[in-house]
């Protein structure tokens, strides 16, 4: 991984092998960097980075999939609620926020392909994209939303039945921003363009004075 050498890089190990995980690539070494929420359930998946910046706080965050049946279902809700205290928390210090990661929701019924199919289906429950508006209620703004409002702008793809080449996807990939800060945000997309994965990459710039 010479290639990676520029990068200071941190990760974030699951307690389960070959289970989920995170990591950061930063040209600019954090002030801090955490990845934890500071509660056992939340914190033994490898699912959290806070890195602290001189001028903004980045989330990197996999949030948990609801499949598997309502125990699972409901760890995520308590994920989400978790996730928005300590949002909130470091939104306190005035700096910017972002928080970025795979949501593992699609917000509206423009964010998926097939949402009357799906009204069922975690990821598009209305239980968890309530989560979605309580964020957007509490002042967090999706970057992407703020550029493209068109449909068919999806970041996941199942591996079955040829969904991406038929572009059957979701977005459930995100960056989102305290609506102080949200001007600071110049550009936000999604790169359809890269293959590799079921999930494709998003991004965001962002100019500081």
């Amino acid at each position: 991984m010479s290639e990676l050498t520029q990068y200071h890089q941190y990760w974030s190990h699951a307690e389960r092998k070959g289970y989920s995980g995170t990591a950061l690539l930063s040209k600019i070494k954090p002030l801090s960097f955490e990845t934890a929420f500071g509660e056992d359930e939340f914190d033994i998946e490898g699912r959290i980075n806070i890195a602290e910046y001189e001028q903004f706080i980045l989330f990197n965050i996999y949030f948990p999939n609801g499949g598997q049946g309502d125990e699972r279902l409901a760890y995520k809700l308590r994920f989400y609620d978790k996730a928005l205290e300590i949002m909130q928390a470091k939104r306190a210090t005035g700096k910017a926020i972002l928080v970025a990661g795979d949501y593992n929701t699609a917000h509206k019924e423009i964010d998926l392909a097939r949402p009357k199919e799906n009204e069922t289906v975690t990821g598009f429950l209305p239980i968890e994209r309530a989560w979605l508006d309580k964020i957007v209620e509490h002042g967090w703004v999706d970057t992407f939303r703020i550029f493209d409002p068109s449909a068919e702008q999806y970041s996941w793809w199942s591996y079955r039945a040829g969904a991406r080449p038929r572009n059957i996807g979701w977005r459930i990939d995100y960056f989102f921003v305290d609506q102080e800060h949200q001007t600071l945000v110049t550009n936000a997309g999604i790169r359809q363009d890269v293959m590799g994965s079921d999930h494709c990459p998003v991004f965001v710039e962002i100019t500081l004075p």
